[in-house]
């Protein structure tokens, strides 16, 4: 199982959000770059980068720290967060991204994820966030009607190379990752999975690693709080 530390990006800082309420952010570093190169010293394979500001504002807004993150690590780095069109995908994939996440993108513009998937093959993810199994987008603003699986379900035989899972409630609360919901999408859909939000013990990772549906997780604010060490985690999800 991969992990992904995971690196939120809101006026140029590293931060953590509760449930994603964007009032209620806590900065954990100023150097974004320098963040990401301690997860990579650390034994880290890939790194998770959102850009809060521009899933906000449609487009990106943290342009300068995403290119400090590249220039700073050689592992590859997964961006999500005002992707939204196809030149915006090609601007990341040429800058060095690794593999674009696309989320409001994937409920209002579902062709853009296959054309984007058909060109630019297993570099395209789908970022899946609900609430109460609900959708949200915009940045978790709008909340939709659509169940998570059936938005899953429309891009089985796109090519998408994983779906990033985020429960929203859980998110930043450091109250454990939503492991049903999270096996419940991956046993149900041929893509790989990500889990997000939540993760607060090393319990969480053995217990997601009980399903081998589940490709992965990303991990944010119990790495800021030192509630574990990235070291240690990626013992148990390589074993």
């Amino acid at each position: 199982m991969i992990l992904y530390p995971a690196i939120d990006l809101k006026g140029g800082q590293c931060v953590r959000l509760l449930r994603g309420d964007m009032d209620q952010a806590t900065v954990f570093n100023s150097d974004p770059a320098a963040q990401a190169r301690a997860f990579a010293e650390a034994g880290a394979t890939w790194i998770h980068v959102v850009d809060l500001d521009g899933a906000l504002a449609g487009k990106s807004e943290n342009e300068i720290a995403v290119r400090g993150i590249l220039g700073a690590v050689a592992v590859p780095v997964q961006l999500g967060g005002g992707i939204r069109d196809h030149g915006g995908i090609a601007h990341w994939l040429d800058a060095g991204i690794a593999r674009i996440i696309l989320g409001t993108a994937a409920l209002r513009n579902p062709d853009l994820v296959k054309t984007a998937c058909r060109d630019f093959p297993g570099r395209i993810a789908v970022g899946i966030d609900a609430r109460g199994g609900k959708v949200a987008v915009e940045g978790w603003a709008e909340q939709s009607d659509l169940d998570a699986l059936d938005l899953a379900r429309r891009f089985e035989d796109a090519g998408v190379a994983a779906i990033i899972y985020t429960d929203i409630d859980r998110d930043g609360m450091m109250q454990g990752v939503n492991v049903e919901a999270t096996a419940r999408l991956a046993n149900h859909t041929s893509i790989p999975v990500i889990a997000s939000g939540g993760v607060s013990s090393l319990d969480d990772i053995r217990e997601l690693k009980k399903y081998p549906r589940i490709d992965g997780a990303i991990i944010g604010r119990a790495l800021y709080e030192r509630k574990f060490a990235l070291a240690d985690a990626l013992e148990i999800a390589d074993a």
